[in-house]
């Protein structure tokens, strides 16, 4: 074969074979491609998936040591029950609240958070102090009927970690008394009544739901029907002097 006709078969030759690496390495780019998509995707989902889990978890493990406490104290639960009792591994008690003490606190927080919450939701404004006062002082006393167990295991451990009582103030007594304060100013947008005897009423109502919805009743046995009438009473004599 003439040397001319080599050259040009080698040229063409070359030229197919290019081709068909090319189509080659385009194919086989593609679907690698496709998979790292596939793997973004799955990592993505499997994030989301595991603080879905968290949340669910933690949630019950919260519920669990409510239980617990209220039914055994919180000295005698140990993690491992409270972790039986919400189906999770003890070592995610020491994960997600640093231990038994993160877990109590968990559970304070979530107690007032709701709390708050309730209370907007569930009462109006009512159209003058006195009425305002007395549904506010029967939403406490209601308040501290419903949480008696939880408080039965609060208020001792308090009495022995003087680290808890400043926390229990930052996150209960405190906000609470300043959310009721706003609420009666907002009655009292008309008239003119001093901030701070307001915000000392609002403290007044705290304390009228804590000695009539759970000292009197719960710790001296008193009738709760009795401490919830003197309760009220107490409360329109108070909001007489404003």
């Amino acid at each position: 074969m003439p040397r001319q006709g080599c050259v040009i078969l080698r040229e063409s030759f070359t030229d197919e074979r290019s081709k068909v690496e090319t189509r080659t390495s385009a194919g086989s780019h593609a679907p690698a491609a496709t998979k790292r998509g596939k793997r973004a995707v799955g990592l993505v989902q499997t994030r989301v998936g595991r603080v879905r889990n968290r949340a669910v978890r933690e949630e019950a493990l919260v519920a669990a040591a409510g239980r617990l406490f209220a039914s055994r104290g919180y000295e005698a639960t140990t993690t491992r029950e409270i972790a039986s009792e919400a189906g999770c591994a003890e070592g995610l008690i020491h994960r997600y609240f640093r231990g038994k003490e993160g877990l109590l606190l968990a559970l304070i927080r979530s107690h007032t958070s709701r709390e708050f919450l309730d209370m907007n939701q569930r009462l109006r404004l009512a159209p003058s102090l006195e009425e305002e006062v007395v549904q506010l002082v029967e939403f406490e006393l209601q308040r501290m009927w419903e949480d008696r167990e939880f408080l039965k295991v609060l208020i001792p451990r308090a009495h022995v970690d003087p680290n808890l009582g400043p926390i229990l103030n930052r996150i209960g007594p405190m906000p609470r008394a300043k959310t009721i304060a706003e609420r009666l100013k907002a009655v009292c947008k008309t008239k003119s009544v001093p901030e701070e005897n307001l915000e000392v009423l609002s403290h007044l109502i705290g304390i009228l739901g804590f000695v009539f919805g759970y000292m009197r009743p719960v710790v001296l046995r008193d009738d709760p029907a009795k401490t919830r009438a003197l309760a009220i009473a107490t409360a329109r004599m108070l909001v007489r002097g404003f």
